[in-house]
């Protein structure tokens, strides 16, 4: 990249006094680690001391990534629904601990009606891909997906390991939704999370909207580079290559491959586990919203939220389809060595090239980031550890 590269970047946006080591490792990301545009936004004590936006749609610099810019966010999204049905728990209508057949009766196929949904949202219940073969157009149409889901085995027995349900997770945690308040989750979201908070986030996004969104790309060339030991790259396509539980679950044995969710059908359809569009502010503001009253809305009490954010699966567990430790609460990724996050107490989600949104109540902290340039992980971006670990040195000097 070049040297006057954090000179020319545009940025905008607000940021508290106090909060100015922020802003000078965002910069950063655009000098040293090949940031194209990005935002990031921080809440404090339910108020924003952090909100900021730098860099460019795309590659060719020619569109400035704004406040009005609106981002893919990958499994971030997952988040978004864990808090969905955190407050369809809040209200009453169901509990983590109901079998899943108690609210969607066809799901009991193949010795799955023992589930609980404490299992299916903390990926405990084998169901990472669909039987027999599938196409994109199926997996776009809420009916025959979740269908399909219903009739799978699972791949191991329900309760006895957990392994990602990069994809799946989203139609299982939906359905569920849907079959208890009777909206699509995204149709939820929009009118009980972004509505009330008056931000934006959408699970399907209206076609109107679509000019809005910056397309993910790759990150920019840097000094920094180095080239994949071979040895590595052995050992991921070993562990994540085609016909592998990886492959599976993160692109649905190759139904979602490279460029699908630039696809605007993609984009438009719900798929609460990946699909989410929105941009730093308003995610920031929704999870700020699980911990207090934000904008005159608070979306989740305490005790619900503690049992939401509390780690379910084992420690040390390997993931069956990431083969690493990860740690899940009810749909929520819990700070762990695979996901720390701000460390412990923190619950969020993070999504693929780099995004991640989270609270920690402890130091009241809400953080999201959101980019157009992917790295190549699903987890631990250095662009967002580098901010959440600023962020949290700031918080705890205050």
């Amino acid at each position: 990249m070049r040297p006057e590269a954090i000179v020319t970047t545009p940025f905008s946006g607000t940021l508290a006094a106090g909060w100015e080591s922020v802003r000078e490792v965002f910069a950063d990301n655009f000098a040293s680690q090949g940031e194209v545009g990005a935002a990031v936004s921080i809440f404090h004590r339910g108020k924003c001391v952090v909100d900021l936006i730098g860099g460019f749609t795309d590659k060719t610099d020619s569109i400035p990534y704004s406040k009005d810019t609106l981002q893919l966010v990958f499994s971030t999204t997952k988040g978004i629904a864990a808090i969905a049905l955190a407050m369809l728990v809040d209200r009453g209508l169901v509990d983590y601990d109901d079998l899943v057949v108690e609210h969607w009766p066809e799901f009991g196929q193949h010795g799955k009606d023992e589930a609980t949904i404490a299992q299916l949202v903390s990926h405990q219940c084998g169901l990472y891909a669909v039987d027999g073969p599938l196409t994109i157009e199926e997996a776009l149409d809420w009916n025959t997906i979740t269908a399909r889901l219903a009739a799978t085995a699972p791949r191991w027995p329900i309760g006895t390991a957990h392994g990602y349900h990069a994809l799946t997770y989203g139609w299982l945690i939906g359905e569920v939704i849907r079959r208890v308040d009777g909206r699509s989750p995204g149709r939820f979201v929009q009118e009980e999370i972004a509505e009330p908070l008056g931000v934006e986030m959408y699970i399907g996004l209206p076609a109107e909207q679509e000019p809005r969104v910056s397309d993910v790309t790759t990150q920019r060339s840097t000094k920094k580079e180095s080239k994949v030991d071979p040895k590595i790259a052995a050992m991921i396509e070993k562990f994540m290559g085609p016909g592998t539980p990886a492959h599976d679950a993160l692109s649905l044995g190759g139904v979602f491959g490279d460029g699908a969710f630039n696809q605007p059908r993609v984009r438009a359809a719900e798929i609460p586990a990946a699909n989410g569009i929105s941009n730093a502010r308003s995610l920031a503001t929704i999870y700020a919203a699980t911990m207090q009253e934000v904008n005159g809305t608070q979306l989740l009490s305490s005790a619900v939220r503690e049992r939401a954010a509390r780690t379910v699966t084992p420690e040390n567990e390997p993931d069956k389809c990431l083969v690493l430790g990860t740690t899940f609460g009810m749909g929520f990724m819990t700070s762990g060595p695979f996901v720390p996050m701000a460390g412990p107490g923190s619950f969020g989600h993070p999504g693929a090239g780099g995004s991640v949104a989270f609270a920690q109540p402890s130091r009241e902290l809400a953080f999201a980031y959101v980019m157009n340039a992917m790295s190549a992980n699903l987890a631990g971006d250095l662009r967002s550890q580098a901010l959440i670990k600023a962020a949290s040195t700031v918080a705890d000097s205050l």
